[in-house]
């Protein structure tokens, strides 16, 4: 059980990795939220879930 739930807490920091790099925040938020997350797995991804950047940029025509 405790293997299935790695699994699920390594794909959702990954998913919130990708979408950290994929935002409009500076690298250096961008840069310090991945330590974050890598550092402590389920808290910085919660935290990143309530507070981090999200979305990639898009222009409104």
């Amino acid at each position: 059980m405790e293997f299935v739930l790695g699994i699920i807490l390594l794909a959702l920091n990954i998913w919130a990795i990708i979408n950290v790099w994929t935002s409009g925040s500076t690298v250096l938020a961008k840069a310090l939220w991945t330590i974050g997350i890598f550092i402590l797995p389920l808290i910085g991804f919660i935290a990143w879930y309530i507070a981090g950047p999200k979305g990639g940029t898009r222009a409104i025509a």
